[in-house]
């Protein structure tokens, strides 16, 4: 795979570094010719030059790039290459730096952003990860601010306990996808049953975070917020009493 990226920074230079360790093919663009010497990557091609300069991305030829990565500590510069990258030269896929999280709005498809990485809001959410235990987390956005990735390490008194997989109705627009088992992935299924501290996965529409943070939320005094259950044959078990609910 053609990787081009752009701004030779610790960021970008970083990035260079794990691509080049898979093998990938890798052209680094910047306008400071001593990054290269500096950099310490060896089997990258450099490209000296303004990534917003029309001229540079044609003598980059960046359509021939299967990913363009824009890592610049400039997010006018990111915005900018990733909708030329897009406009002029049908770049695939897109990947756009945020630096300053005011400005995460503009990093979409109307910008040629195809992935925003929001490095201070990805730390921020890592942070809120370590000690938000029973707490929706999104770890990163996808496909322009559509969906996102979300994690929730389930709290050992949750009324999750002791269902599988199956038993839960999740929302519609929310996938489970891994569940992190005592540091071991799991690929879920119907059958899985969910532990304490089992950290949960899910890539979900923005809109359905909060219908899935209503399931997985503590139970209030009159359990309305318990997920709705059915057992092995399918029947779903009623209220006890009246509350309300017609059936």
């Amino acid at each position: 795979m053609k990787v081009v990226i752009v701004g030779a920074g610790s960021v970008g230079s970083s990035i260079a570094r794990e691509l080049l360790a898979h093998k990938h093919e890798i052209l680094l663009i910047d306008e400071k010719p001593e990054v290269i010497g500096r950099s310490g990557l060896r089997g990258a091609h450099w490209l000296v030059g303004d990534a917003c300069e029309l001229s540079t991305l044609q003598d980059a030829k960046l359509e021939d790039a299967d990913v363009v990565v824009s890592a610049t500590g400039d997010d006018k510069v990111n915005l900018v290459v990733s909708l030329l990258a897009k406009t002029e030269f049908g770049v695939g896929r897109t990947v756009g730096r945020v630096n300053n999280p005011k400005n995460d709005w503009m990093f979409d498809d109307s910008w040629g952003v195809d992935v925003a990485v929001n490095t201070p809001q990805l730390m921020t959410a890592l942070v809120e990860e370590a000690v938000e235990i029973g707490d929706l987390v999104r770890l990163l956005t996808l496909q322009t601010g559509v969906s996102s990735l979300v994690e929730f390490t389930v709290p050992h008194d949750s009324h999750v306990i002791g269902l599988t997989v199956g038993d839960v109705e999740w929302p519609e627009d929310a996938t489970l996808v891994a569940i992190l088992r005592d540091q071991a992935p799991i690929t879920p299924s119907r059958d899985d049953v969910i532990d304490g501290g089992d950290e949960l996965f899910f890539v979900t529409t923005i809109a359905a975070e909060d219908d899935l943070r209503t399931l997985l939320a503590p139970e209030s005094p009159r359990g309305d917020q318990h997920p709705v259950t059915s057992d092995q044959h399918g029947h779903v078990p009623q209220p006890a009493d009246d509350d309300g609910f017609d059936g």
